[in-house]
């Protein structure tokens, strides 16, 4: 089906923050499947996981334990706020069996009228019917029926609104990303956050996050919600668990997760042996406190090349947004335009954004030389805009 907007780019393989076209060209890529391939292209910790369990099992049922996906469940609990996980093949599965969780924990407590929950604009939870309802972005909700019940979109940084809706005694949940990557890389304020947390609690409301992006060491922590120093009753996550290969998770409380007894939920593919050798494998990489380390040194530094990079070029960049490696740039050009000057004049590829961004989302292991090439091929990318807005 003609659902995407392709780049003229024809890959072939890729090897760390390098990719190779099929006509010999070579990428360095500040996508990374977005913000998915969080160690980078082939990975040999990876690809070896991959190769020890394809010769052994790559698939049974959740009618039979497996062992990996005990192991893997316990090791994110214990780098977690969490009881309890349940295992996707993706984050838009993630975020259904989030809303399902919200919704069925106050049914359990005997106040099945509690089904509203509160999204943001600019907010993107996936492609399922939840999830496209939850974000209720107009552009991909539109001629697909009648809008679902209980779903409601909340103005970012209206309060009051926030307010009102948190009182609401019919209110489940409030889903939020700690930064917003599809809507421009917006971070929402640490005092936020934990204003958020004291609310929800006053009024019985859960608290939902997607971390499918900014999750997963992406912001220099092992979730963007520990820079606020708060915690969510149910999160979902995806693209960097599993480094590539399709792994989603609903982590939840044992208290939020109440309502999900036997036969509430279900999974075909979710938690796969196949799956489950790979996300333990990324996982043990990316919560590695060197890991982490690297991101908020090459964070440091990319921030301040842009922030530089804004002041030489203000006519070109308007802002600098986001928090560790996920990083925007509010762009005066298109910027569709911006990113296919980069991509062909400088062979660099960067990701799009809401609010006329672009997105830099290199893998969490980018060295300081690649980090280095990148700011040098936006600068020159930069020179370019300028050159055509002014012709």
């Amino acid at each position: 089906m003609g659902v995407y907007n392709r780049a003229p780019v024809e890959v072939e393989r890729g090897e760390g923050a390098r990719l190779f076209a099929a006509d010999g060209t070579v990428y360095l890529d500040c996508v990374q499947g977005i913000s998915t391939n969080a160690l980078g292209h082939a990975h040999p910790v990876l690809v070896q996981a991959v190769k020890d369990q394809a010769e052994k099992l790559w698939h049974v049922s959740n009618i039979f334990r497996i062992p990996d996906q005990e192991a893997l469940a316990a090791e994110l609990c214990d780098k977690s706020f969490a009881d309890v996980v349940f295992f996707t093949n993706s984050g838009t599965e993630a975020v259904e069996c989030a809303l399902k969780t919200a919704r069925k924990y106050h049914y359990v407590n005997g106040q099945p009228e509690r089904i509203d929950i509160y999204g943001f604009d600019g907010a993107f939870h996936g492609r399922t019917y939840g999830a496209v309802n939850a974000a209720a972005n107009p552009s991909y909700t539109e001629g697909f029926g009648p809008k679902m019940q209980g779903f409601h979109q909340l103005t970012w940084g209206d309060h009051e609104a926030l307010k009102a809706a948190i009182a609401n005694p019919t209110t489940a949940a409030i889903i939020v990303e700690p930064v917003q990557g599809e809507g421009g890389c917006r971070p929402v304020p640490d005092v936020c956050l934990r204003g958020l947390r004291e609310l929800c609690d006053e009024h019985g409301v859960l608290i939902i996050f997607d971390e499918v992006q900014c999750g997963m060491g992406r912001t220099g922590k092992l979730w963007a919600h520990e820079w606020a120093g708060m915690q969510p009753d149910i999160m979902a996550i995806a693209k960097a668990l599993g480094g590539g290969f399709p792994i989603g998770a609903c982590l939840s409380t044992t208290e939020a997760a109440k309502g999900m007894t036997v036969g509430a939920h279900g999974s075909t593919f979710g938690g796969n042996p196949l799956a489950m050798a790979v996300g333990r494998a990324a996982f043990g990489e990316l919560s590695k406190p060197e890991t982490l380390a690297h991101v908020n040194e090459i964070a440091g530094y990319l921030k301040q090349q842009l922030h530089g990079l804004k002041e030489r070029f203000p006519d070109v960049i308007l802002d600098v947004r986001g928090k560790g490696l996920l990083t925007g740039l509010k762009l005066v050009p298109n910027n569709r335009e911006f990113m296919a000057w980069a991509r062909d004049g400088q062979h660099l590829l960067i990701a799009g954004g809401g609010d006329n961004c672009v997105r830099l989302l290199p893998p969490l292991n980018i060295t300081l030389e690649e980090a280095r090439e990148a700011v040098e091929k936006l600068e020159r990318t930069c020179e370019a805009a300028r050159g055509r807005m002014a012709a």
